[in-house]
């Protein structure tokens, strides 16, 4: 999510031994560019980049490939040429899959692994089933490394995707409360109040993005729905402040001033697991540790 990962909460998932993403979408190159310069330059752990289909931008593409480790594609269908160009440019390419029939694509497009996405994730949602059903039917019909999205956010739940056999999981919802996060403080005092029964699997957020579902807290679209207003905030990206219309896809940032309750309040049902705002480093110290003393009690 743009203005939710900073630079800040790039550097530090990094230092804390994870794989640290940030997003295209809606970036200039120039930002996005100077977004990894800065990551780079503070840390020598590997970082990706997170490129959505429907807004691809091959020069983007061609030119982030060159400086990160990994670059990920999400909600399209798998492309070998794309594929290809980010190979030929030294960096793993890796697609982030809601279906079987997606996953399977994506190995044969030259993919060096997937992200298996189930329903219960927060933001942009591929498919439509639970993560447990997908992720076993998606390792028993690839050889590529699979990690597992949605619904994770503790030790209990990452212990339960790796037990199932992922290779790794995706942190998102979590870390929007993470004390490095760009998210509106509105926003994250949402999440942490919130519980999983308070999402919602949606369309209603479609201007800019049509049709594509996302999960949000459900406060955000009554009150999206209960405003008369076109323009319901305006936010800072880079060195313009643009305005945001009722029902449109932004996440509120620290850089938005307006009715932040109306905006899309992207939520996974891992929400339960929010709790307080905590470091980064915390958080994934938190989960893989808990995670290993879990299944290593289980033997």
């Amino acid at each position: 999510m743009p203005g939710v990962v900073t630079v800040e909460l790039a550097i530090a998932v990094a230092n804390a031994g994870a794989l640290a993403m940030l997003p295209a979408a809606g970036l200039p190159l120039p930002l996005l560019q100077r977004m990894i310069d800065e990551v780079s330059a503070a840390t020598r752990r590997p970082v990706g980049v997170n490129v959505l289909v429907p807004f691809l931008d091959a020069e983007i593409v061609a030119s982030v490939a060159s400086q990160v480790r990994v670059v990920e594609f999400f909600y399209g269908d798998p492309d070998a040429a794309i594929v290809r160009a980010v190979h030929a440019a030294g960096a793993l390419a890796s697609w982030q899959i809601g279906s079987l029939e997606e996953a399977v694509a994506a190995e044969a497009a030259g993919c060096d692994f997937v992200i298996a996405q189930g329903v219960e994730a927060g933001g942009h949602v591929r498919g439509t089933t639970g993560l447990l059903p997908l992720l076993t039917a998606v390792l028993d019909a690839v050889r590529i490394p699979v990690l597992a999205a949605g619904g994770i956010a503790g030790a209990r739940s990452m212990a339960a995707a790796l037990a199932a056999g992922a290779d790794g999981v995706r942190v998102g919802t979590r870390l929007v409360a993470s004390r490095e996060s760009g998210a509106h403080p509105d926003y994250v005092g949402r999440l942490v109040a919130a519980r999983a029964e308070d999402t919602e699997l949606t369309t209603a957020f479609s201007v800019m993005w049509p049709d594509a579902p996302h999960r949000v807290l459900r406060s955000s679209i009554e009150a999206a729905q209960a405003i008369g207003d076109d323009i319901v905030a305006r936010m800072t990206v880079g060195d313009q402040v643009l305005p945001v219309p009722r029902l449109s896809v932004p996440v509120p940032t620290r850089q938005t001033e307006g009715r932040v309750d109306a905006m899309a309040l992207y939520a996974g049902q891992s929400v339960n697991e929010v709790r307080a705002v905590a470091p980064a480093a915390e958080i994934i110290r938190e989960l893989c540790d808990g995670a290993s003393r879990l299944l290593a009690a289980a033997g």
